[in-house]
């Protein structure tokens, strides 16, 4: 596979690759098409990067090293064709908490409602979802979570004996934030991503991720793959954890894009983030989602996720949601969408570039073994901290 990373032209990167001559994680970043090594005592790690009073302009003053083209080394990145002996890409963060928000679309809150109804089961869902648009209608865009309005149709929701958890983390005052992995434990652009083998039913959420450092501040964002399991979730909103927290079910990248004269939080509030999805068996699917009509905002999110009542001091990486459930049959009418190993997902944004993947069985990706604990060895070797 070559498919490029299609990082903008403008713009302050910053991320992490592998070398074969270095033990540890290499920060990176990106000028004029070429990967620069720019790991140092100041800040040896992209955790460290966020910390600083400004990120963006560490990475464009930094001194580096090129270590190779861009092109080249995001082809070497995917799992198929990988020379472990040349630089490859990894995900752009490393001791940040991961964490993710969910139905923070309004319009995608149905999707939810009607996966529990189903009780995980694909074949039920067309009905139920045609039999609640029916009562409320479909264009809840404009619907704010906890008004007055949000409150009639989640009233209309519990007399058709539609009530469910995701009413109140969609359309009531309080959002949903959840783990979506360890720390150290995404996966970048080209690794494979990875499916629990006992879901039958599951589907890509094409998200922006915010980055923040410890303090709350937001310093830039990236795009993510909230991997998901609609049928385990379906059956209990308890199995969450079985539904998003796999080996490789959380990726990450190409870059974290850092806030500058370029780009701030208001473009990350009017990105259009797009999915394809291609299959060895010539199946297609596209779709793309708005954030402008994200129901609560990127500062509304990691406020609700960090603060006074629950502090990062590493900051994080927070998945912001997806508006995009795809509902095309994919198959036998009225089963939806599925996806099938081999599947190539790609996540992209204007702003971005894009985020490429290849889907796996969970077992039969890469087990996670580097953490944080090897990762502080190996800069303490290299002499970094």
């Amino acid at each position: 596979m070559t498919n490029a990373t299609h990082l903008p032209a403008e713009g302050l990167f910053v991320g992490r690759a592998r070398a074969s001559d270095a033990s540890h994680p290499l920060v990176v970043t990106v000028r004029d098409g070429t990967v620069f090594d720019i790991t140092s005592n100041v800040a040896p790690t992209v955790r460290d990067v966020c910390e600083l009073p400004d990120p963006a302009g560490h990475v464009r003053s930094a001194k580096g090293r090129p270590i190779g083209p861009l092109d080249a080394i995001a082809a070497n990145s995917f799992e198929t064709a990988r020379d472990p002996g040349k630089p490859y890409l990894l995900s752009p963060v490393d001791l940040q908490a991961i964490k993710a928000s969910g139905v923070t679309f309004v319009v995608s809150l149905l999707e939810r409602v009607i996966e529990e109804q189903a009780r995980g089961s694909a074949e039920k869902a067309d009905a139920i979802r045609a039999d609640i648009a029916g009562l409320i209608g479909h264009d809840l865009s404009k619907l704010k979570p906890g008004s007055p309005e949000a409150m009639e149709i989640k009233a209309k929701l519990i007399a058709r004996g539609a009530w469910s958890q995701y009413l109140e983390v969609g359309i009531g005052p309080d959002a949903e934030i959840f783990t979506k992995c360890q720390p150290m434990a995404s996966v970048g652009f080209g690794a494979d991503v990875g499916l629990h083998p006992v879901s039958t039913w599951n589907n890509p959420e094409p998200e922006i991720a915010m980055i923040a450092a410890g303090s709350g501040r937001i310093v830039g964002a990236t795009i993510g793959n909230d991997v998901n399991l609609r049928d385990v979730e379906g059956r209990s909103a308890l199995l969450l954890g079985k539904a998003k927290d796999n080996n490789a079910s959380a990726a990450l990248g190409p870059f974290i894009r850092l806030f500058d004269e370029t780009f701030s939080i208001g473009d990350v509030k009017q990105a259009i983030v797009r999915l394809k999805v291609e299959g060895e068996d010539g199946f297609s699917l596209e779709g793309a989602s708005s954030m402008a009509e994200i129901s609560r905002s990127p500062e509304e999110l990691v406020a609700a996720a960090m603060g006074p009542h629950h502090q990062y001091p590493d900051g994080l990486a927070l998945y912001l949601g997806t508006m995009f459930v795809p509902s095309k049959d994919r198959g036998e009418t009225g089963k939806g969408f599925t996806h099938k190993v081999g599947d190539i997902v790609t996540i992209s944004s204007e702003k971005f570039g894009a985020l490429v993947n290849r889907v796996r069985l969970s077992p039969d990706c890469p087990h996670w073994s580097y953490g944080a604990s090897h990762l502080m060895r190996d800069l303490a070797r290299a002499d970094l901290i």
